[in-house]
């Protein structure tokens, strides 16, 4: 795997590195050294799949509030998306800063993000899957967000908007925390 540090503090865009052949190829997708090695999480308890079936549908921009924050590693399994990152950690040096990557089935980049990070992304493509490693369980409790349109952030998506749930229209516009946390 090879690592690239982003813009986003602590935030890593990874490739693969096949061995190929004849035949197609292999390549690890994850590697606790190497992770480790780095100083990024390696223990990931929930593994998860998204589909979206239309182009230009944004999910996001989600994170979990503390004490359940999270960190995921994603890959895009079928499709394309528009992946977005937002940074919310007050004491970070890059926060309110945010970064968009096109994250393909063909590219087969990864994101690695870290707790404390917003995330969400438009499809590109119909019928997208998106997979997720995460560090943490999902707690509703502590599931919050980041309105797409929030002009605080001033997001340009690439594609009109097609479908957005419910709940992610109507997060109210961000206010920063105050110092200690998300």
């Amino acid at each position: 795997m090879l690592f690239h540090a982003t813009q986003l503090d602590g935030v890593w865009l990874i490739d693969l590195e096949p061995a190929a052949d004849e035949r197609g190829f292999f390549a690890r997708t994850f590697c606790e050294r190497e992770l480790g090695a780095r100083g990024l999480e390696t223990r990931f308890v929930q593994h998860s799949v998204s589909l979206t079936r239309r182009a230009g549908s944004v999910r996001g921009m989600h994170f979990q509030r503390p004490p359940h924050e999270e960190v995921k590693l994603l890959r895009c399994l079928r499709g394309a998306i528009h992946d977005v990152l937002i940074d919310i950690r007050p004491a970070s040096p890059t926060f309110m800063r945010w970064e968009a990557y096109r994250l393909t089935a063909q590219n087969r980049r990864q994101l690695y993000v870290p707790a404390g990070i917003a995330h969400g992304f438009q499809t590109l493509e119909d019928d997208t899957e998106v997979g997720y490693l995460i560090s943490a369980f999902y707690a509703p409790a502590a599931a919050w967000g980041v309105r797409h349109d929030d002009p605080a952030f001033g997001i340009p998506w690439p594609l009109p908007l097609a479908d957005i749930s419910d709940k992610d229209r109507a997060w109210p516009d961000w206010k920063a925390p105050a110092a200690g946390g998300v």
